[in-house]
């Protein structure tokens, strides 16, 4: 069995019976601190400070793209939306775990908006293209959303409808962008060396590409007192 499943293509969903039976505890640790932000890399951030996850294809770029972005606190790469315990990258590339690549982002709601982090998870990437970004094919490269409220799945259901029709009009596909709770999908924390991978590899690799179409959003609703 397992002889076949590393013959079929990563670009099929692992159903849950196929995928990889991963491990009860975490195969490695990962750094107290953010690289850049100075800030916990896991949770608690801090009183106010809520969460969101975003899958855009590799984590690499997409992770620089959060920590660079007004009001977020901390940001944080790994797994999620797959089946396998407390996965390893290596497993994850396999197509057997069923995992995206995914940034953790820690946020300050006065400060910045959710719908804010959703006009950069849209627009930072092409929501398109199923199971790849890019160059990049495979499960692990799609585009979701792990929601941690009511909510977060309202406001992204709705960007998402929107952005389709700024697609649409545009000539574009529709998105094929996954949104499902986070609490049935837990995240799992990548391997210290992919953490804020490219501040400390400034000239690595970052596939993102997005499709050239602006979703509009108001302005936060939140702001400081």
């Amino acid at each position: 069995m397992l002889h076949a499943l590393f013959g079929r293509t990563k670009s099929r969903m692992v159903t849950a019976d196929e995928a990889l039976p991963g491990r009860p505890v975490a195969a490695f640790t990962v750094p107290d601190r953010h690289a850049v932000l100075d800030a916990p890399l896991a949770p608690p951030y801090g009183s106010g400070i809520e969460t969101a996850y975003f899958g855009m294809g590799c984590f690499w770029g997409a992770e620089r793209l959060f920590w660079q972005t007004p009001g977020v606190v901390s940001t944080a790469v790994g797994y999620a939306g797959g089946f396998s315990p407390n996965p390893t990258y290596e497993e994850v590339c396999s197509g057997l775990t069923g995992h995206a690549e995914v940034v953790l982002v820690a946020y300050d709601p006065k400060r910045v908006s959710y719908g804010e982090l959703l006009k950069v998870f849209f627009e930072g990437h092409d929501p398109t293209q199923g199971m790849r970004q890019g160059n990049d094919t495979g499960t692990q490269y799609r585009s979701a959303i792990y929601t941690t409220s009511d909510e977060q799945e309202r406001e992204a259901e709705s960007v998402r409808a929107s952005y389709d029709a700024a697609l649409r009009d545009a000539g574009h596909p529709q998105t094929t962008t996954e949104i499902a709770p986070a609490s049935g999908n837990p995240f799992y924390f990548a391997e210290g060396y992919h953490q804020q991978y490219l501040h400390k590899v400034p000239n690595g690799y970052c596939g993102l590409g997005g499709c050239a179409v602006s979703l509009p959003v108001a302005d936060r609703a939140a702001t400081a007192s």
